[in-house]
């Protein structure tokens, strides 16, 4: 996947790996903003209460 994506982008290396940079970034920053809030609800994980 990664090599995909190397060869596809334009420009020098330099210009590919700030690319993908930006691209990991934005990624990131999206599952944290809106996946992961919207999956966290559904985790069982935060069902803390030990015993009955």
């Amino acid at each position: 996947m990664y090599g995909w994506l190397w060869r596809h982008l334009p420009g020098p290396a330099a210009v590919r790996a700030l690319t993908l940079a930006v691209a990991a970034v934005a990624v990131l920053a999206a599952c944290f903003l809106w996946v992961f809030p919207a999956v966290a609800p559904f985790m069982p994980f935060n069902e803390t209460t030990v015993g009955e």
